[in-house]
């Protein structure tokens, strides 16, 4: 007779919300200009909240509002890193775990659900001679089809370089740099981890969203005329705290 319950042992890949200062309304307007007022931008993804960035930890934290507003972009929030001692109760009141100050693995956004496609990790560099290292060369995941509706690459530690186009409802996510020689139509996220010189580059500019290290930009209002349909990249320009994602236009000739 099979048992009406059982433990087994697993592991949880979650979203971790990164929050330098916590205060409701400017986290509210951050997001606003963040993600373009899309709501429910990240389909449900388990969120881990970390305040092991915030800059200074008001006594008293309003989490019905903040994880209603994390909710309010389709985060699921489940638990709290890095909060004082003071604030553990509350935050238990609120439904959230109390985790302890200490690493988690991060699993990048994501902009809708996706089905995942098997691409083979990139080739090893082979070694000159026996006995010799190879000189260390950067690493970078190749697609060489279109990237179709509803598909998601994700090339984890790496460049990712995508010999066709990737299509409307497509994502593509890199922890480097995103090269897409087709034209991009779909979703594109470097930088997933975090680093600020990733930059997507392509040959067609037309996406409906991009991010580079966190900073995302939509295109409700249309491509603008300058690079629409063009060679163009965007990146990261501006002081390291001050960065904003700029569009420019690729001179190939």
């Amino acid at each position: 007779m099979a048992k009406p319950i059982e433990f087994k042992s697993g592991t949880l890949t979650a979203m971790s919300a990164v929050l330098r200062e916590v205060d409701n309304v400017r986290l509210a307007d951050a997001l606003q200009v963040m993600m373009g007022g899309m709501g429910e931008f990240f389909a449900g993804e388990p969120t881990i909240i970390d305040l092991t960035q915030a800059a200074q930890i008001p006594e008293r934290v309003d989490w019905t509002g903040l994880t209603s507003l994390l909710r309010r972009y389709g985060l699921q929030p489940v638990a709290v890193r890095g909060a004082p001692d003071f604030l553990h109760d509350t935050a238990r009141r609120a439904g959230l775990a109390v985790l302890e100050a200490q690493a988690t693995e991060m699993k990048p956004a994501r902009a809708a659900p996706a089905e995942p496609v098997d691409v083979p990790p990139p080739a090893p560099v082979p070694q000159e001679a026996a006995g010799q290292e190879a000189p260390s060369a950067l690493k970078s995941m190749i697609v060489e089809r279109t990237i179709r509706s509803g598909q998601q690459v994700y090339a984890r530690g790496c460049d990712l370089i995508v010999l066709g186009a990737i299509s409307n409802g497509a994502e593509v996510i890199a922890d480097g740099s995103i090269h897409c020689y087709g034209p991009l139509r779909g979703r594109a996220i470097a930088g997933a981890q975090g680093d600020r010189e990733a930059r997507i580059l392509c040959s067609n500019f037309g996406p409906e969203l991009i991010a580079v290290a966190g900073v995302f930009r939509t295109f409700e209002k249309g491509i603008p005329a300058q690079i629409g349909g063009k060679a163009a990249q965007a990146l990261l320009r501006g002081e390291a705290d001050k960065q904003s994602l700029v569009l420019e236009p690729l001179q190939l000739n």
